[in-house]
């Protein structure tokens, strides 16, 4: 049995464990919509604006998945045969289909930490030295 003092208030490991309000399933129903690839669906394109205002940046793209925004993260930042380090129980490593691999070409290394926190010592132990154009390079943590 789970203690509910316990549960983040926000729990976003994973859509599958959310459940929307009547509220929410109410508005979803109701929302204006269009061709969110045509930029013709103004549900999602306030969506866009509105993130893009909380963080201070010129634009956002709405993506369907969170798996979807990690592997175009990982295209972006990393080149094939390039390394990311993640935690050793890192949702990408463990629920993704390999998909860091897969679809980026990226090579995975973990460091111990704990439910995916890890401190700046813990990321030391596993930075290593350049070595060469044989070894792999360390891109994204």
């Amino acid at each position: 049995m789970t203690n509910e003092a316990s549960r983040p208030a926000v729990d976003l490991y994973s859509d599958t464990v959310s459940r929307p309000s009547a509220a929410m399933r109410q508005a979803m129903a109701e929302a204006e919509v269009g061709n969110e690839q045509a930029m013709e669906d103004p549900t999602v394109n306030l969506l866009c604006e509105r993130v893009a205002a909380l963080l201070g940046t010129e634009a956002a793209m709405f993506l369907p998945s969170g798996t979807m925004c990690n592997e175009i993260a990982y295209r972006v930042w990393v080149d094939r045969g390039e390394e990311i380090i993640l935690e050793e129980s890192a949702h990408a490593l463990h629920f993704e289909a390999g998909g860091p691999a897969a679809l980026a070409g990226a090579m995975v290394r973990t460091l111990k930490g704990r439910c995916g926190i890890f401190d700046a010592a813990e990321l030391e132990t596993v930075i290593r030295a350049p070595r060469g154009h044989h070894g792999q390079r360390q891109k994204l943590v």
